[in-house]
């Protein structure tokens, strides 16, 4: 089952004492082909679960990075249901690693939420972050996706206060998705002594692993989160290597750049506890 696989996941790490690395690229950037390659780049370097960007033309969350990487996405043509197929083609030779999918909630409402939700749970999502539906609007998305047993997974903020976190976790599951700072995706880095208690306090309050990201880029920051949240996210250095293979043309250099960032990122979570 879908949220099965993500609580298996996080339950992995926790029993080898580390954190879980969460990575993520965007969907047909620069080409699906490509991504399909990244994917199976980021699994085999230790990469726990995986999230696929869906392009969006408004994507409000989004840094410079993972904007230019829609762009160059949405250039190549790529739309929702490709982004399916492309979780499909990967879940069909991996039954294990989490797949989440993290986008816009306009696709999926022009999809319709029950066709997406279907379409989803047969391509292998696990979960779902629609970054600009807030709790009070997720409801028919929620109660789509939860026929299929996949995750909705929800937002917070260091700015969260524990009411709204209460809010957050209903109807919350997998895990929750902790923002570090203040901004958008690629933004400077947190200071990890400085959120420690509200990443504390938002794994209390949901009764879920949280995930921290945004602004995580490289092995010792990522050992840093490590320490205090039990799971890292790292999107946008990821993404940035895609940015260089569509300036250069090399696009196989992408997955081999990609693997090797994920095996930096994951060795240095593994080590951080243990330091």
């Amino acid at each position: 089952m879908p949220t099965s696989r993500i609580t298996a996941r996080f339950d992995k790490a926790r029993t080898q004492g580390r954190a879980a690395l969460v990575a993520y690229i965007m969907a047909g950037d620069p080409d699906l082909e490509t991504s399909y390659r990244n994917l199976i780049a980021l699994r085999d370097n230790g990469a726990d679960i995986i999230e696929i960007g869906a392009p969006f033309t408004d994507p409000m969350a989004d840094g410079p990075s993972i904007q230019r990487a829609g762009q160059r996405s949405l250039r190549a043509g790529t739309q929702l249901g490709d982004v399916l197929a492309l979780a499909a083609r990967f879940r069909a030779e991996d039954s294990d690693t989490p797949l989440i999918l993290m986008g816009y909630a306009n696709p999926v409402h022009h999809m319709g939420y029950t066709s997406f939700a279907a379409a989803a749970g047969e391509a292998g999502i696990d979960g779902v972050i629609t970054v600009d539906l807030p709790p009070e609007e997720d409801h028919e998305l929620r109660e789509a996706l939860q026929v299929r047993d996949i995750s909705v997974i929800r937002l917070a903020t260091p700015t969260t206060s524990d009411k709204r976190l209460q809010i957050v976790a209903d109807g919350a599951s997998g895990f929750v998705y902790f923002v570090s700072v203040t901004g958008v995706t690629g933004a400077g880095a947190a200071r990890p002594a400085e959120i420690a208690s509200k990443i504390a306090r938002a794994r209390e309050v949901a009764g879920l692993p949280v995930a921290v990201g945004f602004g995580v880029r490289t092995g010792d920051q990522a050992a840093e989160m490590a320490e205090i949240a039990d799971g890292v996210v790292v999107g946008s250095a990821f993404v940035d290597h895609n940015g260089e293979a569509a300036v250069t043309g090399d696009f196989e250099a992408a997955p081999k750049k990609i693997g090797a960032l994920a095996k930096e990122l994951s060795e240095a979570i593994a080590k951080a506890r243990r330091a």
